[in-house]
């Protein structure tokens, strides 16, 4: 059996660099192990459409140059190697199926780490359910697309976290491309963006793209604190309730500290209408739902001025 040798030599040069050097050494090995992780493809695999489902999708019923242009951004995205290719080029000309039966597409962006189902988010999920219901009492045909931007994994995760400090750089690019598949092939479709918590910082960053197309629209609620917005067109930002201001978009850390804290002893009270911000704390004034009558009139209102009834 081979004896293990230890080279004590190695081990009196780490010592010596004293716990700062050790702190920076480690420090540096974290930083250069993140960029790594940055300029990969982990974390990406599930981005993309996850509702409704476009696996085994009869993509022969899209004309040819259709077919041909989801085949190329699909590649420019990931490359026509990639495992999660044929499924992009699936999700772009399923939406495209879709869209061209609809004149209004809704791209809906979780909060939290991206990957919720419209039904894991049941403020925003009555919140869309209104929409549509008011867009159709408008004369229109609405269509949701639920945006997933990160797989439930750990560098997933990771790759998530580093993606929102940066301003999704990388992540917002593969959304843009599928808003701008069907804005090119879908004629006189109008397209709403929308975003809650974290997930607007993707909208944000969606909208700068198509800031000169008069028929792309934003809607989002409790953008954080840490991202500074800009002066978009055709945006509706709500950051209140109609119960309160958002702490988590005012960046009142206090409150949200005090709140999460009642909220493991359970004396959270109703009257501040908290909201989950990574499940694992509360913001107060950070819950939206179509129940509250200044989250259904802003919208309504936002429907009103931009979307000219047909009935």
């Amino acid at each position: 059996m081979k004896k293990l040798s230890i080279n004590f030599k190695s081990l009196k040069k780490i010592n010596g660099l004293g716990v700062p050097g050790v702190i920076a050494a480690v420090v540096l090995i974290f930083f250069l192990f993140i960029v790594v992780i940055y300029n990969t493809g982990v974390g990406l695999a599930n981005e993309g459409i996850q509702e409704p489902s476009f696996e085994g999708v009869d993509i022969s019923l899209a004309p040819a140059d259709v077919i041909a242009d989801a085949e190329q951004m699909a590649a420019d995205v990931v490359g026509t190697g990639a495992a999660d290719y044929q499924k992009i080029v699936d999700e772009l000309v399923g939406s495209y199926l879709l869209a061209k039966e609809s004149d209004i597409v809704i791209f809906f962006n979780s909060g939290g780490m991206g990957w919720n189902y419209v039904y894991q988010t049941p403020g925003w999920e009555s919140i869309i359910n209104g929409m549509i219901e008011e867009l159709n009492d408008m004369g229109y045909r609405p269509l949701l697309l639920n945006y997933s931007r990160t797989n439930r994994d750990f560098w997933s995760n990771i790759k998530e976290v580093v993606e929102a400090a940066t301003r999704y750089t990388q992540k917002v690019i593969a959304m843009e491309k599928h808003v701008e598949f069907l804005n090119d092939h879908v004629p006189g479709l109008q397209l709403i963006i929308a975003g809650e918590s974290t997930g607007s910082v993707m909208t944000e960053e969606v909208m700068k793209y198509f800031r000169d197309h008069a028929n792309v629209y934003s809607i989002q609620t409790g953008c954080p604190f840490w991202y500074k917005t800009t002066d978009q067109p055709r945006t509706l930002r709500i950051t209140n309730n109609g119960y309160g201001i958002d702490a988590f978009s005012y960046g009142n850390l206090p409150a949200m500290v005090w709140c999460t804290a009642k909220g493991w002893f359970g004396l959270e009270s109703a009257e501040e209408n908290a909201g989950n911000v990574l499940k694992s704390f509360r913001a107060p004034g950070h819950d939206y739902t179509w129940e509250y009558d200044a989250i259904k009139n802003v919208i309504t209102g936002f429907f009103t001025e931009n979307f000219p009834r047909k009935n």
